[in-house]
C-alpha cells in the first residue's frame, strides 16, 4: 500500500514582526540576524491565540486540498510542543472544530521534528490498522515561550501550523522511506518548561548548530540508502526551517546545489514542527511540486531528536 499526500495547508498569524522591530528592543541589527540566519521577519501569534486556532486553519485547507470531506478521516496526529494544554489533545479540539468525527486523535512532541515522526507514526498506523485517510499536522506557538529580551532565541522563532493529509493508494507515492534517532544525553542543548515561573527556552545555539550540520547530512544519506535511491534522482531536500546557514551547511556536504533547498525561512523565521508542512504547502500552490517529484524531508530538533524521510510527491 503506498501512502499519498493528497492534500496540504498552513496557517500562519497576521500579525508580521521585523528585525528591524527587534532591533529596537534587544541588541541587534537587520544586518546581524540575516548574516547569521537568513530571517528577516517572523509571524507572532498573540497571547490569547491558540496552535488550534492555526491548526483548524491549515487542516480545513489541506481537507479542501485533497477533495475529501472531514468525515472520510480517521486517524489526526498533531505535532507540537507548545500547545500549552494537558488535556484536551490539540487534535481531539481539532477534531471537534472540523467535524472528523470518526478520527482517532492524539498529539506527540519531538520538538522540530515533531512533523517527521508524525508521518512516520501515521504510516505506521495506516498500515497496521488499514486505515485509508488520516490527517498530519505540525504546529506550533514558539513565541509564546520566548523571551523577547534573550537576542539568542528571540530573532530565531515564529508561529504557524502546517497540515498534509495521507492517503492510501495503489500507486507507489508518498512515503517510501524513514530514519528516525534520538540523543537524550544532549537534551539540555535546548530546554523549554512548562512552569510558569520559568517557561522561556534555553538554548545552547552552538552547541545545536554542530549538532544539526553533523546530524542532518547523516540521516539524509542513510535514509536514501534505506530507500536504495541516489541523489542524483532528487528534486528537493525540504528540510526543517531553522537557519539558513544550517540549510547550506548541509547542501555543502552532501555535494548537492542550493536550488534543490527550497527555503522560506527569511519570512517564517524556526516554526518548529510547523516549517516542513508549511514550505510543503507552499510549493504546492506555487506550483513548484509535481506529482512524481522524488523529495527528501529532514530535520532536527529539541530532545534531541532528528530524522529524514523519503517521499515521492
Amino acid at each position: 500500500m503506498g501512502l499519498l499526500i493528497a492534500g496540504t495547508g498552513s496557517s500562519l498569524p497576521g500579525r508580521i514582526v521585523t528585525n528591524q522591530e527587534l532591533a529596537a528592543h534587544v541588541d541587534t541589527s537587520d544586518e546581524w540576524i540575516v548574516s547569521r540566519t537568513g530571517i528577516r521577519e517572523r509571524h507572532v501569534a498573540s497571547s490569547h491565540e491558540t496552535l488550534t486556532v492555526f491548526g483548524e486553519e491549515a487542516a480545513k485547507k489541506a481537507i479542501a486540498s485533497a477533495g475529501i470531506s472531514p468525515e472520510e478521516i480517521e486517524l489526526i496526529i498533531v505535532a507540537t510542543a507548545t500547545d500549552g494544554n494537558v488535556t484536551p489533545s490539540t487534535a481531539c479540539q481539532i477534531q471537534a472544530l472540523i467535524g472528523a468525527k470518526h478520527a482517532v486523535c492524539f498529539d506527540l512532541n519531538a520538538a522540530c521534528s515533531g512533523f517527521l515522526y508524525s508521518l512516520h507514526v501515521a504510516e505506521a498506523l495506516m498500515k497496521a490498522d488499514g486505515l485509508h485517510t488520516a490527517l498530519v499536522i505540525g504546529g506550533d506557538l514558539v513565541t509564546h515561550y520566548v523571551d523577547w529580551t534573550d537576542r539568542s532565541t528571540c530573532i530565531l522563532f515564529g508561529d504557524a501550523a502546517g497540515a498534509v493529509v495521507l492517503q492510501e493508494s495503489e500507486t507507489e507515492s508518498g512515503i517510501l522511506q524513514t530514519v528516525l534517532g534520538s540523543d537524550g544525553s544532549k537534551g539540555d542543548s535546548l530546554v523549554g518548561r512548562t512552569d510558569p515561573e520559568d517557561h522561556f527556552l534555553h538554548m545552547n545555539g552552538q552547541e545545536v548548530f554542530r549538532f544539526a550540520v553533523r546530524t542532518v547530512p547523516r540521516a539524509i544519506e542513510a535514509v536514501l540508502k534505506k530507500a536504495g535511491i541516489e541523489k542524483s534522482a532528487l528534486r528537493y531536500y525540504i528540510l526543517h526551517q531553522a537557519n539558513a546557514r544550517i540549510i547550506e551547511a548541509v547542501a555543502r556536504q552532501l555535494g548537492e546545489p542550493m536550488d534543490k533547498f527550497p527555503m522560506n525561512l527569511s519570512k517564517t523565521a524556526n516554526t518548529s514542527a510547523g516549517s516542513i508542512p508549511v514550505l510543503l504547502d507552499e510549493m504546492r500552490r506555487e506550483n513548484r511540486l509535481e506529482r512524481g517529484d522524488l523529495c527528501v524531508l529532514a530535520g532536527f530538533g529539541g530532545g534531541l531528536t532528528w530524522g529524514a524521510s523519503v517521499i515521492r510527491y
